[in-house]
C-alpha cells in the first residue's frame, strides 16, 4: 500500500541494506579478530616473560626463576 510520501510501507526498504551492513561488519570483526589470534600464537613463553620483565610485571629474581625454569635449570 502506499502512504502519503509515495513509497510502499512507510520506508521498510531501508530495513535490509541495515541488515546486511550489520552483516558485513560482524564478518570483518570476526576476520580481524581470528587473524589477531594467530599472530599472537607465535609467541614462545620466553618471549611472554621477556615482555612481561621489559613493562615491569614481574621483578628481576622472579623473571631469572621463570627464565631457569623455561631452559630446564632447576635451581
Amino acid at each position: 500500500m502506499m502512504n502519503g510520501t509515495g513509497s510502499m510501507m512507510g520506508g521498510m526498504g531501508i530495513f535490509p541494506v541495515v541488515f546486511w551492513i550489520l552483516i558485513l561488519v560482524g564478518v570483518y570483526f570476526i576476520i580481524k579478530s581470528v587473524s589477531a589470534n594467530k599472530t599472537n600464537n607465535d609467541e614462545t613463553p620466553l618471549d611472554i616473560i621477556n615482555k612481561r620483565y621489559a613493562k615491569g610485571e614481574i621483578d628481576s629474581e622472579t623473571y631469572q626463576r621463570m627464565k631457569n625454569e623455561l631452559n630446564g635449570n632447576k635451581p
